[in-house]
């Protein structure tokens, strides 16, 4: 519960501190960066960096804004012109947040791009089903039973359509064409530069097309939920604090009028910057994180054991009066004024998307996403609590609304 501890513990001695195992049923969604550590995920942490790049973010910008505008264009012809549509908007930002993954993931294949979101959503939903409901037994998941046979064709057909689009896609950029705008084509020419440069045209010093296809599973997975769940806390809580809300409807006002916003106007919006860390603050998409030191580590005059597992809270500290003041769990977007380091009373005690160097390598995706995200519902939109909201978060992977959002919206 200390963040100088965990500072420790994810910056300071990084390297000493590992993940730890992945469940193998999640192996099928979780494969990749977030699971790798060593120098698996040094390689494929240099070769990923490119595409998370500012420069090459603002590239996805006009993609954002074309998924917008249909969330958009759709709320307004379901909202009639003289009063207000009750809206269950988790699943609505959960589309938009997928669609948002496939056009800038894939480009010009976003349909197939749809396609894998599907087979990823039955996916976890499989998992799930499993993790929750049943006692792991090791083994398991390689009988022939009904689930895990349909586990391994979607699968399968994932692979399929994923590996078919790599390789269509390398031999065009071998050629001198192919995208490079998107996620898929900045990754892969940076997976051409280093295996380029280490080995000639060997693909030995890049990733492997297998290795690409767990990457480009957990692009999908994680930037989806992370997104989405930002989305609908903020609309609950701006529909909980009208006042902030009339603010944030101001500033977007004020810097883009009733324009498409952009980076540059994203970049000035500090009244929504305040508001979205204040939402990270009180519902980070991860409750908590696990480390186990891989030898014997002190931390803060105590021995750890290898292989002791340690949960770092994110949660419990992002509400910690101690941290925070008496109003740790009241909604305070001002505590933001002066940026992150000036926030709480003990430095690094806000790290939604953890700290150091595994910092989550999609963060600026993901608030940039919400910025432009919110900008754009609040140009269009009012929002308050439906009557059938019922507050309860739960971590389903990431932390969500277990019963819906349920909000009112009106045209603004």
């Amino acid at each position: 519960m200390d963040p100088r501890l965990i500072k420790e513990v994810l910056m300071n001695k990084f390297g000493h501190f590992v993940k730890p195992k992945v469940n193998p049923l999640a192996k099928i969604i979780f494969v990749g960066l977030l699971s790798y550590d060593g120098q698996k995920w040094v390689k494929h942490r240099r070769i990923i960096n490119p595409a998370f790049h500012l420069e090459k973010l603002k590239l996805m910008v006009p993609a954002f804004s074309t998924s917008l505008d249909e969330l958009i264009r759709r709320w307004d012809k379901m909202i009639p012109d003289e009063g207000s549509l009750e809206l269950d908007v988790f699943p609505e930002l959960q589309n938009l947040t997928k669609d948002v993954i496939s056009r800038t993931a894939f480009g010009s294949n976003y349909e197939e791009g749809r396609k894998i979101f599907q087979f990823l959503t039955e996916q976890t939903q499989l998992f799930l089903h499993e993790a929750i409901q049943s006692v792991y037994i090791p083994g398991y998941q390689f009988l022939p039973t009904p689930m895990n046979m349909r586990r391994s064709q979607i699968d399968k057909e994932m692979e399929r359509i994923l590996r078919g689009m790599i390789e269509k896609r390398e031999k065009a950029m071998r050629m001198g064409k192919g995208s490079k705008n998107d996620l898929l084509g900045i990754l892969l020419e940076s997976n051409m530069k280093v295996g380029g440069e280490e080995h000639g045209k060997s693909k030995e010093g890049g990733m492997t097309t297998q290795d690409v296809i767990e990457e480009c599973k957990l692009f999908y997975f994680s930037g989806q939920e992370t997104t989405s769940a930002l989305l609908t806390w903020t609309m609950i809580l701006l529909s909980m604090y009208p006042n902030w809300q009339a603010k944030a409807r101001e500033e977007v006002l004020q810097v883009f009028g009733k324009n498409t916003p952009d980076m540059d106007g994203l970049s000035r919006l500090k009244i929504v910057t305040m508001i979205l860390y204040e939402v990270l603050r009180l519902y980070p998409p991860l409750a908590f994180l696990n480390r186990r030191p891989y030898k014997t580590m002190e931390i803060g005059g105590i021995s750890y054991p290898p292989g002791v597992l340690l949960m770092l809270p994110i949660l419990l500290i992002h509400h910690d009066t101690e941290l925070w003041g008496e109003d740790a769990k009241e909604f305070k977007p001002e505590r933001f004024a002066e940026g992150i380091s000036k926030a709480s009373k003990v430095a690094g005690a806000f790290f939604p998307f953890s700290v150091g160097p595994r910092v989550c390598i999609g963060q600026n995706f993901a608030l940039i996403q919400a910025k432009m995200g919110l900008s754009m519902i609040l140009q269009h939109f009012s929002f308050v609590l439906s009557p059938s909201y019922i507050h309860a978060p739960c971590t389903v992977v990431t932390l969500q609304p277990q019963h819906g959002a349920q909000l009112k919206l009106h045209k603004f």
